[in-house]
């Protein structure tokens, strides 16, 4: 009988690594005795092979044997990359034109 494996969505938060990204994954959790609800992030470094991830993007692990001393995740799939704006010059510096 095969186990399943846990998997986790979270966001890049670093890729300052070779190889290794590290994830922040959202949860909520429940005060015991005053049932306000609160945001807790952990974060995981995740083995990221081909270096695909990016800071900001969203991303899918799952927990696989120990890679290294912290290194327990790795990467399964990108669902959504960050999206960059290209601007135009004239956009980026509108009011220091102005002043000229």
């Amino acid at each position: 009988m095969e186990a399943r494996r846990k998997t986790r969505i979270g966001f890049v938060i670093s890729r300052k690594m070779d190889k290794t990204a590290i994830v922040g994954v959202e949860v909520l959790k429940r005060h015991p005795l005053y049932r306000k609800t609160f945001r807790r992030m952990t974060k995981y470094k995740v083995h990221d092979e081909n270096n695909e991830c990016q800071p900001g993007d969203k991303v899918k692990i799952e927990e696989t044997r120990p890679l290294s001393r912290e290194k327990r995740w790795r990467l399964l799939e990108i669902i959504t990359r960050k999206e960059i704006v290209e601007l135009k010059e004239e956009e980026l510096i509108p009011e220091v034109k102005e002043a000229e």
